[in-house]
C-alpha cells in the first residue's frame, strides 16, 4: 500500500503533471477552469435573469438585467474571492425585482446535516441566508438556515432553521429572525398562498407525511386530507383557497428483482381552510404504478385553465400529461420514446417549457407545448445540451453546454438561437477548442442488451497503433452521460476529466450502464440491479470486450474509473475481473450493499436473510480473492452519501489480500467535493496513477 498525504501528493503529481505538460496540449487544471453555472431564476417584473457562478471554488451570485431597448447586460453582485468550500444555492428574487435572496455554506443536499468545512477554517463555517440588493452593495445576513420563500407580498421570508420554520423581515436591517412555527416532523417543501394569506409545507413522519397549512394572521395549523400514505409536491391554486399534492402509498420495500410497480400514486385537491380532499387522478395499476420524480425542481404545475402538470411513466417513459384541476382523465402532452425533465410554466401560464432527449437520446434540448393539449414544439436543436428553460415575460432563458464548454446560461432568441449571458466568463486560457468531440457509440452488454455510450478518441488514434484505454462509469446510478459537458457540475467535471485523459492518448469510453436515466423505465428499473444482483456487470464487460474488440486498443492496458455507483462498479470490475482491467481508480465507491444506508429489514427474518445475502453477493467485497489489479482510493472522510468506512473495510481487505493501493483521503471533505483544489488534487493522482500503470512504456504498434 501507498498511503497520500495530501500536501506530499499535491507536490509529486505537480512535478509529474507538469513533465506531461511539455508534450500535451492542456493541463488538468486548464481543463476545470471554464465556470459551472447553476440556480437559474427569473424575475416576471422586470425580465431579469440570476444565477450563481463557480470560478474555479469562488461561487459568486451573478445578474442579467434588461435596458429600455430590449438588451441585456450582465454583471457579478457578491464578491466572495476564495475556494472555501462554501456553496452557495437557493437563489430567489423579491417580487419587485429589486433584491435577491441566496442561501450561502451548510450542505445543499442534506441541509440540516452539520454544516462541511473542507477547507478547515478554524473559526468555523455557517449555513446562512442573505439579501442583496440588485444595484450591488454589500449583502445582508437574514438569518441562519435554508430553503427561503419570499411572500408574495414582497415584505417577508420563510425559511427552515433548527428543524422548524422560521420568518425574517425584509424591511429591516436585521436581527427580526424568529420562529413562525412549531410542530412535529421532518420540514420541507415551503409554499406561499399567492396572496400570501398562508403558508404550506410538507411534514415528513418517517413512515408517512403530511401536507400542513399554516395561516400567520390567524395562528391556525391545519393538515390537508392527512393518511397513512406519503404527500408532496403541494401547490396552490390561483385563487389561494386549494391546493393539489401527489400522495405516494407506503408500501413494503419492494423485492431485489423488480423496482418497477408499486401501489399506484395520485394526485389529490384539498380545501385550504378545511383541510377535506378528494382523489384528482390515480395511476393505473402496472407500468407507471411507482411514483418516479422528474430531474428539476417541480413535479407538480398549475397551468392556466385549471390544467395540472405532471410527469407519469404509464407508456414506460417520463412523459408530460395534464388533467383538469376538477378532475377527469389524463391528456398525454409529449408521446414517444423519450424522457422530460426540468418543467416551468410559460410566461402566460398557458403552456409548458422543459428539456428532454427527444429526437437526440444522448443530448437535452429545450421544448414547449400547450397545457390543454398539442404537438410539442422544438425550441432549440443541435449538437449542444440545453437544460433548465425559465421565462421572464417574452424573454426565456436557459443553462446550456456543448462539447467544449460547461454549462452557462443564455437567452433563446426567436429564430432558435442562443445568446450567452456572460460570455466574458470563460478565461483566455482555456482549452475548450483542443477538447475532442465525442462519439455516439452502441455495444453489446455481456447479456446482449444495448449500451449507449461515449468514445473520446485521442489525436492521431487513426495512425495504426494500440493505446491504453479507460471505461468510465458515472454515478447515481440515476444519471446518463451526454455527448457534451453534463448539466450537473460532478459529472460536468468528469467530462473534463475524461478530455484530459484523452489529451494524454488515452482512448476513454464513457459508459450509460443500465439502472441509469434517459432510455425508459425498464432500463432504469433493470431487473437485479445494484444490491439485487449486480447485472450492471453485464455492462461492465460489455464495455471492457467492446475495447479490447478495437484495433487500436492494447487490450493489456484498460483501466477503470469512476465515483460513487461508478466507484462500486470500478471496484467491481477489478475484483472479478482483474483479467480485463489492469489497474483503476474508485472514487468513493459503495464496496458493501448490506452495509449501505437505505435497507430497511422487514418482518420476514427469511426473505430479510436472503436480502442481505444477495447484497453481499452484489458488492466487490464478495469477490476480493480475485482482485489483482492495482487501484487508487479516493474519498473525503466526511462523505455523507457513501460512508468512509465503505472504503476503510476495502483498504482493510486489500491490505490482506496483498493487493496493490493507493489512497488520497481529503480531512473534512464531502462526496462532491466542494473544494475546486480537491478536484484538481484527485484527478491529477489519478492521471498519475494511470500513467504508471498503464502508459508505463510506449503504446505497443
Amino acid at each position: 500500500m501507498v498511503t497520500r498525504g495530501i500536501a506530499m501528493c499535491a507536490l509529486m503529481v505537480a512535478l509529474v503533471s507538469n513533465s506531461w505538460a511539455r508534450g500535451q496540449n492542456f493541463k488538468v487544471e486548464e481543463a476545470l477552469s471554464a465556470p459551472f453555472a447553476s440556480d437559474l431564476v427569473a424575475n416576471q417584473k422586470t425580465g431579469g435573469f440570476a444565477w450563481v457562478e463557480n470560478e474555479r471554488g469562488r461561487r459568486n451570485l451573478w445578474i442579467a438585467t434588461r435596458d429600455s431597448s430590449g438588451k441585456y447586460a450582465s454583471s457579478r453582485l457578491t464578491s466572495y474571492k476564495d475556494d472555501d468550500g462554501q456553496e452557495m444555492y437557493q437563489v430567489a428574487w423579491t417580487p419587485d425585482g429589486q433584491h435577491l435572496i441566496y442561501v450561502r455554506g451548510g450542505d445543499s443536499e442534506f441541509p440540516g446535516r452539520p454544516d462541511p468545512n473542507p477547507a478547515l477554517i478554524p473559526e468555523g463555517v455557517s449555513q446562512s441566508i442573505w439579501l442583496i440588493e440588485t444595484t450591488g452593495g454589500e449583502p445582508r445576513k437574514l438569518g441562519d438556515g435554508y430553503n427561503p420563500v419570499v411572500s408574495p407580498a414582497g415584505d417577508a421570508i420563510a425559511y427552515l432553521s433548527h428543524g422548524q420554520i422560521w420568518t425574517a423581515n425584509l424591511g429591516t436591517e436585521s436581527g427580526n429572525a424568529k420562529p413562525l412555527l412549531h410542530t412535529r416532523g421532518d420540514l420541507s417543501e415551503l409554499v406561499w398562498a399567492p396572496d400570501a394569506h398562508a403558508l404550506a409545507f410538507v411534514s415528513e413522519r418517517t413512515d408517512h407525511s403530511f401536507i400542513g397549512v399554516y395561516s400567520p394572521r390567524e395562528k391556525t395549523l391545519i393538515y390537508l386530507d392527512p393518511s397513512t400514505e406519503n404527500d408532496s409536491e403541494p401547490i396552490w391554486s390561483p385563487d389561494s383557497r386549494q391546493i393539489a399534492f401527489l400522495r405516494v402509498p407506503g408500501s413494503p420495500q419492494p423485492p431485489p428483482s423488480d423496482h418497477r410497480m408499486a401501489s399506484p400514486w395520485s394526485i389529490r385537491m384539498a380545501d385550504a381552510a378545511s383541510g377535506e380532499g378528494h382523489s384528482v387522478w390515480k395511476a393505473a395499476e402496472g407500468r407507471g404504478s411507482a411514483f418516479h420524480e422528474i430531474p428539476g425542481d417541480d413535479q407538480l404545475l398549475w397551468a392556466a385553465g385549471n390544467y395540472l402538470i405532471f410527469p407519469w411513466e404509464g407508456d414506460g417513459w417520463s412523459h408530460l400529461y395534464s388533467v383538469p384541476a376538477s378532475g377527469g382523465n389524463a391528456t398525454l402532452l409529449t408521446p414517444g420514446q423519450f424522457e422530460v425533465e426540468d418543467i416551468s410554466l410559460t410566461a402566460d401560464g398557458k403552456g409548458v417549457l422543459f428539456s428532454s432527449n427527444q429526437e437526440d437520446i444522448d443530448r437535452r434540448h429545450i421544448w414547449s407545448v400547450a397545457a390543454s393539449g398539442g404537438s410539442p414544439k422544438a425550441l432549440t436543436r443541435g449538437s449542444g445540451i440545453e437544460v433548465a428553460p425559465i421565462p421572464a415575460g417574452e424573454a426565456i432563458a436557459t443553462l446550456r453546454s456543448d462539447e467544449r464548454t460547461p454549462l452557462r446560461p443564455a437567452l433563446l432568441e426567436a429564430n432558435g438561437k442562443l445568446q450567452d449571458l456572460a460570455p466574458e466568463l470563460i478565461p483566455v486560457s482555456y482549452p475548450g477548442t483542443k477538447f475532442v468531440k465525442p462519439e455516439q457509440v452502441l455495444f453489446p452488454a455481456a447479456d446482449g442488451l444495448q449500451l449507449h455510450g461515449q468514445l473520446f478518441l485521442p489525436s492521431g488514434a487513426r495512425d495504426g497503433k494500440r493505446r491504453p484505454a479507460l471505461v468510465f462509469f458515472h454515478g447515481g446510478s440515476r444519471r446518463e452521460m451526454l455527448l457534451g459537458f453534463h448539466t450537473m457540475q460532478y459529472y460536468s467535471n468528469a467530462y473534463a476529466m475524461n478530455q484530459y485523459l484523452a489529451s494524454l492518448g488515452y482512448i476513454v469510453l464513457s459508459v450509460n450502464y443500465r439502472s441509469g436515466i434517459g432510455y425508459g423505465l425498464d432500463f432504469r428499473e433493470a431487473l437485479h440491479y445494484g444490491r439485487g444482483g449486480a447485472s450492471e456487470y453485464n455492462d461492465v464487460l460489455g464495455a471492457g470486450n467492446y475495447l479490447r474488440g478495437r484495433p487500436d486498443v492494447d487490450s493489456a492496458k484498460i483501466g477503470a474509473w469512476g465515483g460513487s455507483y461508478g466507484g462500486f462498479l470500478t471496484a467491481l470490475a477489478l475484483a472479478r475481473a482483474s483479467n480485463i482491467f489492469a489497474a483503476g481508480v474508485d472514487m468513493h465507491g459503495v464496496h458493501e450493499w448490506q452495509r449501505s444506508a437505505n435497507w430497511r429489514p422487514s418482518h420476514d427474518p427469511e426473505a430479510d436473510a436472503q436480502t442481505v445475502k444477495t447484497a453481499w453477493e452484489s458488492s466487490p467485497m464478495a469477490s476480493i480473492a480475485t482482485w489483482r489489479s492495482p487501484v487508487l482510493l479516493i474519498q473525503g472522510d466526511d462523505d455523507r452519501n457513501v460512508p468512509f468506512s465503505q472504503t476503510v473495510s476495502l483498504a482493510r481487505a486489500l491490505r490482506k489480500q496483498g493487493v496493490p493501493f493507493e489512497e488520497l483521503v481529503f480531512p473534512d471533505e464531502i462526496h462532491g467535493f466542494l473544494l475546486h483544489r480537491h478536484w484538481i488534487e484527485a484527478y491529477q493522482a489519478e492521471a498519475e496513477f494511470f500513467q504508471r500503470h498503464l502508459m508505463g512504456s510506449q503504446a505497443s504498434k
